[in-house]
């Protein structure tokens, strides 16, 4: 008798935290589709993506730095490979 009282108790308990961290779990999967669809629109809409015009910026102050003498050319293509890469 205090087993099926016990059961009877413990297993909705397990059963309701399963559907609460369930529940979370989805919402965080739909807010990351949401945060990801948000990112896509911005890149669109701007054109290039933040990442490509960081890159293209670094790349033009090495550029900068070897036609000032301060990089050679052999330097300047390896920081640039480095960039590339990484």
């Amino acid at each position: 008798m205090e087993k099926i009282i016990f059961f009877g108790l413990v297993i909705p308990i397990i059963g309701f935290v399963l559907y609460l961290g369930a529940t979370a779990i989805m919402k965080g999967f739909s807010a990351k589709e949401t945060n990801r669809s948000e990112k896509e629109e911005d890149i669109i809409a701007t054109g290039s993506s933040p990442d490509i015009d960081q890159l293209s910026n670094e790349i033009t102050k090495l550029n900068e730095l070897r036609q000032s003498g301060v990089l050679t050319d052999e330097e300047f293509e390896k920081a640039k490979k480095k960039l590339l890469n990484d």
